[in-house]
Formats: structure tokens, sequence, C-alpha cells
């Protein structure tokens, strides 16, 4: 699930998706920044799911 204008999407970082099994990526607005989900686990930081991308 992503992020829509009238709906928002947040995940704690255990949480944060997989895109396609780990081919793809997603975009998280988090406290520390924008970042992939990929970047986000290293952080331990969960937030806003914005976009996926695969």
């Amino acid at each position: 699930k992503v992020s829509k204008p009238g709906r928002r999407i947040y995940a704690p970082a255990g949480r944060l998706p997989r895109v396609k099994n780990g081919l793809g990526i997603a975009i998280i607005s988090t406290s520390k920044g924008v970042m992939t989900d990929k970047q986000a686990r290293i952080n331990n930081v969960g937030g806003e799911i914005l976009c996926t991308i695969w």
C-alpha cells in the first residue's frame, strides 16, 4: 500500500515493504529525510510510504 492525498500509509522500521522480493524499491519519507526502503532499514527508521518503483 502507498500513501495517497486522502489516506496516509505509515510503516515502522520492522514492517517496511519489500518491493517485488527486493528487485524494486520503495521511497519512504522519514524523520531523517526521504530515503529508500533499504536505507530506512539500515537506519532503523520507519515513515510514510510515498511510492514504489519496480
